[in-house]
């Protein structure tokens, strides 16, 4: 179902925070001057309780579709802002490590 149009004068961007099990999204409605900043607030506000608590709203860094950006720049009607969470390992360094196992004939 899609949602209805934003009202005059405002936007709609989507926030997003995934972990290795669930993946968060919040709709968030903005004035259009508004900065990542305030799509972060604004989606930190309409999150459940459990949610707000364990998620890095101010430490981790944010970017706009995969592209990596600063709190304080912009984003436009349609913006899907991510929350990025550090990686447990390097996913370069799995693959080469996958690619030698096999190699020496250890399959996966």
């Amino acid at each position: 179902m899609k949602a209805p149009p934003p009202q005059p004068g405002r936007k709609r961007c989507l926030v997003a925070y995934a972990t290795r099990v669930r993946q968060h999204l919040w709709s968030v409605e903005l004035p259009l001057d508004a900065s990542i900043a305030e799509a972060l607030a604004a989606a930190r506000a309409a999150c459940e309780a459990e949610a707000r608590d364990s998620i890095p709203w101010d430490s981790a860094p944010v970017g706009i579709f995969g592209e990596r950006r600063a709190r304080t720049d912009g984003c436009t009607e349609g913006d899907r802002i991510e929350l990025y969470r550090s990686l447990r390992r390097d996913p370069r360094e799995g693959r080469r490590e996958r690619v030698q196992r096999q190699r020496r004939g250890g399959g996966r």
